[in-house]
């Protein structure tokens, strides 16, 4: 099945059903090659890349361990973490399960080290919506993956921030929809590079720390928009 057929079948079951993050994964891993050596590459510069990538006990084992999280200080990232996925009925393990679906090919069997990377950041998905604010509404996840186009590149996902906008539209309008969008893309642009985040030890830090350190403001015009327009978190 050729690229185009695979990507228009995988918009068009995610326009259906948005929540079928395997659909998500399908078009991130048939356009996003390229990108993703490009930023496995600039990861591996970073000086704790290999401890990171090495460590015996890895990021989605820290994310799964619901009782270590509970035991952090309250405001702190992990905490806020265990919280945000508890509400939401979330894990980390269950978006790598719709992860594994949804991937054509095993694109790192020759680069083991790459395949963790690219595990490590799928694994991070929620923490990035913890650092920087956004919700699991639809708007929050279109607004999230500004965030990621701005950090990673990968064209697929401005493929599916386009649906979104289609039908997000309808609701807000298209200036509303694109200054909530915006705001996503700005704060991706001036936020640090999180790929090379120590998500490990972030965890036990106080989130208001952790943005600051990660140059994170929380975004405005997203909650000004989700009090204007309850409708959406309705839509959940």
């Amino acid at each position: 099945m050729n690229k185009i057929k695979t990507i228009w079948q995988a918009l068009g079951k995610l326009r259906d059903d948005k929540e079928d993050t395997t659909q998500v994964f399908t078009i991130l891993s048939v356009l996003g090659e390229r990108a993703g050596q490009q930023a496995y590459k600039r990861f591996m510069r970073h000086n704790n890349a290999q401890d990171m990538l090495n460590a015996p006990r890895d990021l989605m084992a820290h994310l799964c361990d619901s009782e270590w999280l509970q035991s952090l200080p309250v405001g702190s990232l992990g905490r806020e973490y265990y919280d945000f996925t508890t509400r939401e009925k979330i894990s980390a393990d269950g978006l790598a399960q719709a992860s594994d679906e949804g991937t054509i090919g095993d694109r790192y069997k020759e680069n083991e080290q790459q395949g963790r990377f690219s595990k490590r950041q799928r694994d991070a998905h929620d923490l990035w919506h913890v650092v920087t604010g956004y919700g699991r509404d639809e708007l929050g996840e279109i607004s999230l993956l500004a965030v990621t186009w701005r950090q990673l590149g990968n064209v697929g996902i401005l493929l599916i921030i386009g649906l979104g906008v289609s039908e997000m539209r309808a609701t807000l309008g298209l200036r509303r929809s694109w200054h909530v969008l915006a705001e996503g893309f700005r704060l991706g642009r001036r936020a640090k590079w999180l790929p090379e985040a120590q998500w490990e030890y972030l965890l036990t830090q106080p989130l208001s720390e952790v943005r600051a350190q990660l140059n994170i403001t929380p975004p405005r015009t997203y909650r000004e928009t989700l009090i204007a327009y309850p409708e959406i978190l309705e839509a959940i």
